[in-house]
C-alpha cells in the first residue's frame, strides 16, 4: 500500500494545527491562572515536597483511600492552604504534597497531624525534598538554554548537511514536536495537576534528537531520488521518498514506544511523566517527519519551482 502524503497534506496540517492551537489556548489559560504556561514542579519554583504512603501492615489502616478533602483541611489549619496535593496509586493510599519551604519542626508537625486524620504512614516510604527558589530558577534557565542551543546546533548542522530550505523545514518539524509536547503537558497541568520537573527538560532534549533523525532519513532519500530522477515532479519525489522510508520509520518508533509504555506503566511515579513526555514527543516526531517536514518541503519547492 502506497501512502499519498502530498495529496492529503491539508489534512495533516489541519490535525497538527488543531492540536497546537489547543495547547496554546491551554498555555494562555495556565499563564492567567498559575502565572506560567506549564505547572512548574518543585525543581523549578523551590519549596518542600512531601510524599507519604499509608502503612498497610497496621490492621484497618488501608481499608479506605486517602480523602483529599481531609488533607486540604489539615493543610489549611497549618496555614498551607495554597499547597498542591495529589493522591497517588490505584488504591489511592499514597500522597504527595508540594508546599512552601518548611523547616524540620514544621514537617514533623504536618506529618503527625496528617497521620492522626488519614492514618499511619510507612516511615520507609516517606520522602521529603526541599529545593531553594534560587536553585529552581537556575535549573529552569539552564534547561531553557540547553533547548535553545540544541535547536541552534541542529539548524546549523542541517544547513551544512543539506540546503537552507531543508534545514528550515526540519527546524519547523522539530518546533512542531516540542510545542505539541509542551501543549499536551499544559493541558494535563490544568486538568490533572501534572507538574514538570528537570526530567521534562531532559525529555524535550531527547525528543529533539530523536525526531530530527527520522526527518534526516527522509530528506536523504529525497535528495537521492532527485539525483536519480532530476526531471521528476517534486510531489512525486517526496511521495516516493516517504514510502521508501516509511517501514523503517514506523518500526523504529514502535520499538521505542513499546519500551516507553513499559516504563510508563511499571517504572513508578518518578519516571511516569518523563516516559509520557517521550511518548508524546516521539509520536509527534514520527508524525512530523512523515507528514509535516516532507509536505512542507514539497510545497516550498513547488512554489519556487526548484527541485
Amino acid at each position: 500500500m502506497k501512502l499519498n502524503v502530498i495529496k492529503q497534506r491539508s489534512l495533516w496540517w489541519t490535525i497538527s494545527a488543531t492540536i497546537i492551537l489547543a495547547g496554546i489556548i491551554s498555555m494562555v489559560i495556565s499563564t492567567a491562572t498559575l502565572g506560567t504556561p506549564l505547572r512548574l514542579g518543585l525543581d523549578f519554583v523551590g519549596g518542600t515536597r512531601l510524599q507519604f504512603e499509608l502503612d498497610c501492615t497496621k490492621p484497618g489502616n488501608c481499608d479506605k483511600p486517602i480523602d483529599v478533602a481531609t488533607v486540604r483541611d489539615v493543610m489549611a489549619q497549618q496555614g498551607l492552604g495554597g499547597s498542591s496535593i495529589q493522591v497517588l496509586g490505584e488504591k489511592q493510599q499514597a500522597l504527595t504534597i508540594r508546599t512552601k519551604t518548611l523547616n524540620g519542626e514544621e514537617r514533623t508537625q504536618l506529618r503527625n497531624t496528617l497521620s492522626e486524620k488519614v492514618g499511619a504512614f510507612d516511615p520507609q516510604a516517606t520522602q521529603i525534598d526541599t529545593v531553594g527558589p534560587t536553585l529552581g530558577r537556575q535549573l529552569f534557565s539552564s534547561g531553557l538554554l540547553a533547548i535553545i542551543l540544541s535547536f541552534a546546533g541542529i539548524l546549523v548542522y542541517l544547513t551544512f548537511r543539506f540546503q537552507l530550505d531543508y534545514a528550515f523545514f526540519a527546524f519547523i518539524a522539530l518546533f512542531h514536536d516540542v510545542i505539541i509536547t509542551v501543549g499536551i503537558f499544559s493541558i494535563l497541568g490544568l486538568v490533572q495537576g501534572v507538574e514538570i520537573d528537570s526530567l521534562f527538560v531532559v525529555g524535550i532534549l531527547t525528543i529533539i534528537g530523536f525526531s530530527v533523525n527520522d526527518t534526516v532519513v527522509i530528506y536523504d532519500r529525497v535528495r537521492e531520488v532527485i539525483s536519480l530522477n532530476p526531471e521528476q515532479n517534486i510531489d512525486q519525489v517526496v511521495d516516493d521518498a516517504v514510502n521508501q522510508t516509511l517501514t523503517r520509520s514506523i518500526n523504529t518508533t514502535l520499538t521505542v514506544l513499546l519500551t516507553l509504555f513499559s516504563i510508563f506503566l511499571f517504572g513508578g511515579e518518578t519516571l511516569k511523566n518523563f516516559a509520557l513526555c517521550l511518548i508524546v514527543g516521539f509520536t509527534a516526531g514520527a508524525y512530523s517527519s512523515i507528514f509535516i517536514a516532507s509536505t512542507l518541503l514539497a510545497w516550498w519547492r513547488e512554489r519556487t519551482a526548484k527541485a
